[in-house]
This record gives structure tokens, sequence and C-alpha cells, in this order.
């Protein structure tokens, strides 16, 4: 059973790192590449400005020497400039497939390592405490946004995505820390969320009637037999989150200083963002496609356990262990 849902997860990864792969090779590497230019571009100006003083006097004290030498000097000049601007070209022409090609294969790679670890063993071991139902997408969708929160969503709080030539105020093992720490501290609170609204959640069907009233009927309101509903549920879930933002507060802070406008900035940021949207929203979608289409093809053999227990109380059988089986996601 662990293998088909690993199966499944290097699928759905490799699919959402093929996605990610091009849009990283299409658009953020080109997008990157244009603002680390023009930021070495507006440093060499400013430099320049600075020494234009210096500059100036020393063209005007070296007419004569241009004079007598600048023939032959532009000679010179011109002709390695040349070589040098054709090898230039030349490297630019070899190192761009490649470059693309290696963005695609390492995006692939890392699609494949989030899904193996997150939609494989990760959604085998909590797929009993995701909510919504089976085939429905929910619970990948959950999945996803805890994955992106422990893996980007947190650290980013407190190391924010960088444009390009910015240094950073922090020494790298201080990030590192900080980065894994954030990351741990999001996947803590991942868990307790989903474990709070698995507590607080009002009881869907006579499958789980232990935790609602005799019947397992829930009103019309959302609430059970113990006055449970989903908002409450919600609420208690979103709860966890909080120590994020306190450790967010407490952590140093890094600052940045970016001599991009400030536009391109921004839109530098909001692509890295955006990429990583769409690598886990990809992931999800692609995993809910291939939960579905197993589905409809043939159903594990826990769901047809679960069926043949359906019409079975628990006087009917009293060694009833679980009573909320594995779903056939």
């Amino acid at each position: 059973m662990l293998a088909e849902y690993l199966t499944r997860g290097v699928k759905a990864g490799a699919v959402a790192g093929l996605v990610f792969g091009l849009f990283v090779a299409l658009v953020a590497a080109p997008t990157v590449a244009f603002a680390d230019e023009l930021g070495h571009d507006d440093a060499v100006i400013e430099a320049g400005g600075t020494d234009a003083t210096g500059a100036d006097h020393a063209d005007d004290e070296g007419d004569h020497t241009h004079g007598e030498d600048g023939d032959h000097t532009h000679g010179d000049d011109g002709g390695q400039a040349h070589a040098e601007d054709g090898g230039d070209t030349h490297d630019a022409a070899v190192s761009g497939p490649v470059t693309t090609v290696v963005s695609i294969a390492s995006s692939a790679l890392w699609g494949v390592l989030l899904g193996a670890v997150i939609f494989g063993a990760g959604f085998y071991l909590l797929e009993p405490l995701l909510p919504g139902a089976p085939g429905s997408g929910i619970k990948q969708a959950v999945l996803a946004g805890i994955g992106f929160i422990t893996v980007s969503g947190a650290p980013w709080l407190v190391l924010p995505p960088r444009p390009p030539g910015v240094e950073a105020s922090l020494a790298i093992p201080t990030r590192l820390w900080l980065y894994g720490g954030m990351m741990v501290l999001g996947a803590i609170c991942g868990l307790l969320a989903l474990w709070t609204f698995d507590r607080l959640r009002p009881a869907e069907s006579a499958g789980v009637a232990a935790r609602a009233d005799v019947d397992g009927r829930v009103d019309d309101d959302g609430r059970d037999g113990h006055g449970r509903s989903l908002a409450l549920a919600a609420a208690g879930a979103l709860a966890p989150f909080g120590l994020l933002g306190v450790a967010a507060f407490l952590a140093p802070t890094a600052a940045i200083e970016s001599t991009l406008p400030a536009s391109l900035s921004t839109g530098v940021v909001g692509i890295t963002v955006f990429g990583q949207l769409l690598l886990w929203a990809t992931l999800a979608g692609a995993h809910a496609w291939l939960v579905r289409r197993r589905r409809g093809t043939g159903r594990p053999i826990d769901a047809v356990n679960s069926e043949a227990d359906a019409g079975r109380t628990l006087d009917d059988d009293p060694g009833t262990g679980s009573n909320r089986p594995r779903s056939a996601d």
C-alpha cells in the first residue's frame, strides 16, 4: 500500500516539476537575468560617477598622448575587444540551451522529491487527518498548503525572497539556522492544525457516531451532538500558525537594500512567490487527478473492505478497531 502511495506521489511530482521547470526556464530565469544585468550596470554607473572628476582630469592630461599613440592603441584594443565579444557570444549561445535543460531537469527532480516525501509518504500518514471527501481534491489542497508553508512560507517570514544584487546582512550560518528552524516550526504548526481540526470538526456520518449524538446526525447549522461546528474547527486549526508570527517577531531582521527600481524588484519577488505557488498547486492537482483515475479504474482493497463493513453496526462487529477507515485516496 505504501509503495502505491509513493508511486502516485512521484508521478504527481514529476508533472509538477516539469511545469515548474518550464516556468523557471521561460519566465523566471530571463527576468532574473535581466534584473541582475540591470543592477550590475547601475552599480558600474554609480561607481563611475564617483570617479568622474578624476577621469575628466586624466582625459585632459592625456590628449597629447592620445594624439601620438591613438592609432596604434585603437587597433590593438579594437581587435582584442572583437575577439572577446565573439568569444562571449559563442559562450552565451552554448550556455543558453544548457542552462535551460539544467533548470528543467533540476526542477523536475525537486518536484519528484516533494511528490515522494509530501504526497507519497506524507499523504499516506496524514490521510486520516486531512479534511475533505475522497476524490474531491480538498485533501490534496490542504496538504499542498501545509507543504508550501513548511518549505517556503514560514522561512520567508524571516528571510524573504531577495531580488538580484542584494547582499544579505546576516551571516550564512545564521541564515541557514533561521531557514531550517522556520521550516521545522512550519511543519509542527501544520501538524497541530490538522490534529486540532480533526478533534473539533463535527461528525459527518454514522461511521464516526462515537463522536456525534446517539444516531450520528449533524444539525442544519453544522453542529453535532457535542456542539462542534466547522467554523469552530477551522478557527482552531488556524490558531497554531500564530506561532510563526511570534517566531518572525523574535527572529533577527535581515535588512534588504536593492539598487533595482522598486517595480522591477517587486516583480522579481512576485515571480519567485508565484513559481512556488504554481509548483504546489500543480502537485495537488496532479495528485488529485491520479487518485480519481485510480478510483475509476480500480479500487484498493481498503475501499472494498470499507464498503463491505458499511452495512454492519458495532453490535454486529464489537471487535471493530478504527472507526475511520483509510479512504481510497
